[in-house]
């Protein structure tokens, strides 16, 4: 697995690191996301100062990473009940 040194740019500013050859695509996308998510707060919301864009992106992210890892354990609960209940079922079946 090789590195790669690569620059991403966020929020005008560039940023220099080294990456595994595998993870530049995701990294350079999230990049764009990040510009884009600065860009929707900006446009939508007259927000000029770069650190509160910053800021709104990072509270941004966290509520929606919070509400996908509720999701996930809801989901993990779910599947939980049914292989419990699949369980009781093959036992009684013995």
């Amino acid at each position: 697995m090789s590195e790669l040194s690569i620059k991403i740019r966020i929020a005008e500013r560039e940023y220099p690191m080294r990456v595994k050859e595998e993870e530049e695509e995701r990294l350079r996308l999230v990049g764009r996301l990040l510009n884009e998510r600065l860009k929707f707060f900006k446009d939508q919301f007259g927000i000029q100062d770069k650190q509160d864009l910053l800021a709104m992106v990072a509270f941004e992210t966290m509520v929606e990473k919070l509400k996908l890892e509720e999701d996930k354990n809801l989901h993990l609960s779910k599947v939980g009940q049914q292989l419990t209940v699949l369980d009781d079922l093959l036992s009684s079946a013995k």
